[in-house]
Formats: C-alpha cells, structure tokens, sequence
C-alpha cells in the first residue's frame, strides 16, 4: 500500500535534527507529519505482476506495429538539436512523407527493423489479443465499447502520432497500467467526454495532417461541431443530444486564453495557461481495447501537480465539484509516486513552483486545502 508507514518512520528517523519542516499549509512538525503519512494513506490496490509485466508488453508491441506499417523508406530529418523520422514513400508521381515520431534510441533501433517487425505482423496481433484478454481477467478497467470505439477510431488517424495527448479523467484512468494500480469505480470517476491537447508548434512543424480527416470521424460516430464565436474556429464536438463530449486543447503562451489552430490535427483548440507543463514529454499507454490502442498520456507526476493547478481555478463556480475530483486524483498519483518514484514528483513538484509566483499561488491555494498532501511533498 502506498504511504506506508515505514516511510513516514523513516522520514521521522532522518529529521531528528530538524523537527518541522515548512509546507504550504504552515509548519508540520515530527508528530505531525506522522499523521500527515497515516491520513494520505489511501485504499490504492495493485495490479498483479503477471498483469503489469502483460501491460508493458503491450505498449511494446503496439510501438512494434506502428514502426512495422512503414511503407517506403525511413528519413531523419534535423531541426535544431532534435531529429524527427519519416516514412518517405511515392503514390504515383508523388512522393509523401508520413511522420514517424521524433529520434530516440528505441525508435532507432525499431526503424532498423521495420522489415523483420512488418514480417512478424500476424503474430504480434495474435499475441495482443491474449494480453488484452489476460488484463480483463485479471480485472484492469479498460475502456468501454463507445469510448474504444471512438479513441481507436482517432488513432488510426494518426492524432497521437502527431502530438496529440490525451488528459483530463480518461487520462487519469490510464495510469492504472503505467502505474500498476487496481483503481475502484469511484476512483476511476467514469466519463464520457474525451480531451486531447496538443502544442501548436509542433502540429505546425511536423509538416503531416490526420487522414481520415478528424471531423469526418466525428461525422461517423453522430457528433457535431459545438458553435462558437468564430464558426470557423472548432474546438468541441457533441454527440447526439446532450452526449459525449470531444475537446481540443493547447498550451497558452500569451496573457489571453484564445481559440488556436492545431495544423497537423486540422482542428482549433482552446488555449490555456500552464497546460504546457502537463503535456511536456508524454509518455505512451495502452488503451485496453479489442487488441490494444497505442495512445499517448501525460507523466503521472506532470498531471499530479498540474491537477493542483486546476483544482484552484475551478475551486469557485459552477465546476467546484471537478475541483474536488481534481484533488482526490492527486491524493491517488502522490500517495503512490511517493512510494514508487519520489524523485520524479519532487522534481515535478520543484520545476512547477520554479515557474513564478503565479503558478506557486496556485498550487499553495490548493495545498491549503489539502494539507495532507502538502505534508508528502514537501518531505520528499
């Protein structure tokens, strides 16, 4: 269980020569630490290492698959210090480039391999379908047939390719794999509404577009562009009457929150503050569904700290409520990354309140009223 109370025993044991530290909620002391420990001590269950080791073959042979659908021949293309590789092929008299994603070691070696992995194809399906079929049994949510269908049905059209993130509760849902844990249906927080974020610049200089087109998806699943003031500008989809809902987002760097487009996605998207923090360096999941879904989510430890900035500019009005939601997602994420990764959420935590009085502010209002978190972070 995560926050356990050896670890509160041993902070206790390293600090004799400082009884209090300071945190955001005023000065926590030995006793009170203890107890800061024992009430973050949330009902957080495990996967079993069978599921979790069946999980992370998963995404293996989900990045296996997309390099394996290379169709010409494979390109590094440099700008600046990064390199980014394409699939360079002709149709006709045309050639096209197809993005592939941006140079690392693991995509390296795959690229060297893309006509042994395009040979092994019917095997790996058949190996994803029964690491699919062992999560369900061994109880992993998955997604449900609507929200599969759909998140597939945006996959194939290269979205997470392309920079596209998915955040908010369905992001959430998705670390039960990248962290191991057996979330309740209360946890989960069920929704049906879909967020992708994306950063404009990179969907600008990525010089490649979704195909099919999104909103002809959206057209087939029976949604519709929500209006807004500029007609052209659409960022929201509604399904039927009063159903699913899809948004696009994108990081703000200007005073304003505006409408900005997303090139690559062939979308706009609603700008907003700080949301740069959370969709830096994604990592990629598995969306369990029919044989797996090679998405792209958030670092837990981004959206942890991320979500205390949300809490506070939801905090009044007419979605108090998600704030509330908000911060039980972050008693979860911190009660675990704690035990299993306190390096990361502190330098997640440092870099956040190192990005001026504006974001310290948000995050203090929040700690304020959790106190039992502010007590983890600022001991790790």
């Amino acid at each position: 269980m995560a926050g356990s109370l050896a670890s509160a025993q041993r902070h206790l044991l390293a600090t004799q020569k400082n009884p209090c530290v300071a945190s955001a909620g005023g000065l926590l002391c030995h006793t009170e630490i203890f107890f800061v420990w024992q009430s973050l001590m949330i009902d957080v269950r495990r996967h079993s290492h069978t599921a979790t080791a069946a999980y992370h073959d998963l995404i293996t042979l989900l990045l296996d698959e997309a390099v394996s659908e290379i169709r010409g021949k494979p390109m590094l293309r440099r700008r600046g210090e990064r390199g980014y590789w394409y699939d360079r092929y002709r149709i006709g008299t045309d050639i096209k480039e197809r993005y592939l994603g941006e140079d690392s070691e693991n995509l390296r070696r795959r690229v060297e391999r893309h006509e042994e992995l395009k040979a092994e194809r019917e095997g790996r399906s058949r190996e994803r379908i029964r690491l699919v079929r062992l999560l369900r049994s061994e109880r992993f949510l998955g997604a449900d047939g609507p929200t599969g269908s759909l998140m597939s049905a945006m996959a194939r059209t290269g979205l997470f390719r392309l920079g596209g993130v998915l955040v908010g509760t369905n992001a959430f849902r998705q670390y039960e794999g990248e962290l191991a844990i057996r979330l309740r249906m209360d946890q989960a927080a069920m929704t049906d509404d879909i967020d992708i974020a994306s950063f404009e610049r990179l969907s600008l200089a990525l010089e490649d577009h979704v195909d099919p087109g999104l909103e002809d998806v959206f057209r087939d699943f029976d949604f519709a562009p929500v209006p807004g003031l500029a007609p052209a500008d659409v960022w929201r989809w509604r399904q039927g009457n009063g159903g699913a809902l899809v948004e696009f987002l994108t990081p703000s760097f200007r005073e304003d929150e505006g409408i900005r487009p997303l090139g690559a996605l062939g979308v706009s998207a609603q700008s907003l503050h700080h949301l740069n923090f959370l969709i830096a360096d994604p990592v990629h999941a598995a969306l369990v569904y029919r044989d797996g879904v090679l998405i792209r989510i958030p670092r837990p430890e981004r959206f942890a700290i991320h979500k205390l900035i949300v809490a506070d500019r939801r905090k009044d009005g007419p979605d108090s409520l998600k704030a509330r939601k908000d911060l039980m997602q972050v008693g979860i994420l911190v009660s675990v990354l704690s035990e299993d990764r306190p390096g990361d959420l502190k330098e997640a935590y440092e870099d956040a309140l190192s990005r001026g009085p504006a974001w310290r502010h948000r995050i203090e209002a929040s700690l304020a009223r959790r106190p039992d978190i502010a007590g983890v972070l600022e001991t790790l």
